[in-house]
């Protein structure tokens, strides 16, 4: 094994932007569901709770990033 085989990374600089991409955009999934409660324990804000970003939008983000992260895992580096 020559010591540019032992230097190599295991992923390829465009594995490295997938990934961080895909974490960007599972953090503004998870950050669009925040919220949604009442100040007030006698108020139930049902329109804050039930929103449709909050219900469907995130958690449909939450699996493209997941998606996309799993893909920038297993995709091959391109050889240089």
């Amino acid at each position: 094994m020559s010591n540019k085989d032992k230097d190599e990374l295991a992923f390829g600089k465009e594995n490295y932007r997938m990934f961080a991409i895909a974490a960007a955009i599972v953090l503004v999934g998870y950050l669009l569901m925040v919220g949604g409660g009442s100040d007030d324990p006698a108020h139930f804000n049902y329109d804050g709770l039930f929103s449709p970003i909050r219900i469907t939008v995130a958690p449909i983000l939450i699996l493209i990033g997941f998606g996309l992260a799993f893909y920038a895992i297993v995709k091959r580096p391109k050889d240089d």
